[in-house]
């Protein structure tokens, strides 16, 4: 059985971001050396590429993404948070769509302690 294993993004001791160093084609046996960069995505440890994945497929329908995962809405939204901030990205705090929220509460789309928790931001 052939595992497939990836470059991990950050040093699992101290999470500092890793670079690969070198790089080798097994099929003309050719190594190359050298610094190179990692993409943005192997910064992401496997639950935030899972949840990615699981957002792509639903075309970020957070609803859909709600039901596949088994999360509440405040969850999916701290989720993408977390990977939007594990790919560099500086979150600003969005404010808060009073009206927005509470027509989620009436659709029934969120709780209301998930609604409380959202106004309370």
């Amino acid at each position: 059985m052939d595992l497939k294993r990836e470059v991990p993004g950050n040093c699992p001791i101290c999470k500092s971001e890793t670079k690969v160093t070198e790089i080798y084609c097994k099929n003309c046996d050719t190594t190359i050396r050298g610094e190179f960069e990692l993409c943005k995505f192997c910064r992401l440890n496997e639950e935030q590429k899972y949840f990615i994945e699981v957002f792509i497929k639903n075309r970020g329908n957070i609803k859909e993404i709600e039901k596949e995962l088994g999360i509440s809405y405040p969850t999916v939204r701290n989720k993408l948070d977390e990977v939007i901030s594990s790919l560099g990205y500086k979150l600003e705090k969005p404010a808060i769509n009073q009206k927005e929220i509470l027509e989620k509460l009436s659709k029934g789309e969120i709780s209301k302690d998930e609604a409380m928790k959202l106004l309370n931001k």
